[in-house]
């Protein structure tokens, strides 16, 4: 297990060894003395796993938690994505930048994605399982987000905008800068 080189300080991706032969193979997904030796703080510990399916085109997020916020160690079991986080934290020398990552069912490569970042991805296979170990349990009166399609944030996103199928409640989120004085996520060099 190591870690890849990332653009956006606090971001981590993780490469686990993944040990294959004709029978299939067999990889650890999650060992906590390991993932912190590798940058995920080990004061943050995981209390609720989550697992999507998605077809293909499928953009969920921008998704962020005010509050405490929330980490997530994000991972696909099935098919592939490309996984998108954003940093919200004021004060940030890379403040509403993105950074992508693919993640997929061969590599098993993993992001985590600290608090002050806004997470989503869009599915690039046919279909895509996608699990993620979060920090804090779901509270809807915390959920927040920021448009995926935010001109000023300008993600890449790798299909033609007429092969997404974003949510109503995605569709409809705010852009980075009409909720900025509101974000509660601040740089700590």
């Amino acid at each position: 297990m190591r870690a890849l080189t990332v653009r956006l300080a606090g971001l981590v991706v993780i490469q686990p060894s993944v040990h294959g032969d004709e029978r299939g193979f067999f990889t650890e997904t999650y060992r906590h003395n390991w993932h912190g030796e590798l940058g995920i703080p080990p004061q943050r510990q995981f209390v609720q796993d989550n697992h999507s399916r998605s077809t293909r085109g499928v953009v969920r997020g921008m998704h962020f938690q005010i509050g405490d916020g929330v980490a997530k160690l994000v991972r696909c079991s099935r098919g592939r994505i490309l996984d998108v986080a954003v940093d919200l934290r004021r004060g940030s020398p890379t403040y509403g930048q993105w950074e992508a990552v693919e993640l997929d069912d061969e590599s098993m490569r993993e992001l985590y994605v600290p608090v002050g970042f806004a997470h989503g991805f869009c599915v690039l296979s046919d279909v895509a399982d996608v699990l993620y170990k979060q920090t804090a349990y779901y509270d809807a009166a915390v959920e927040r987000g920021i448009a995926w399609d935010d001109p000023e944030v300008a993600v890449q996103w790798p299909l033609p905008p007429e092969e997404l199928t974003v949510s109503d409640r995605d569709a409809a989120a705010p852009r980075l800068s009409e909720i900025a004085e509101e974000l509660p996520f601040e740089w700590h060099p």
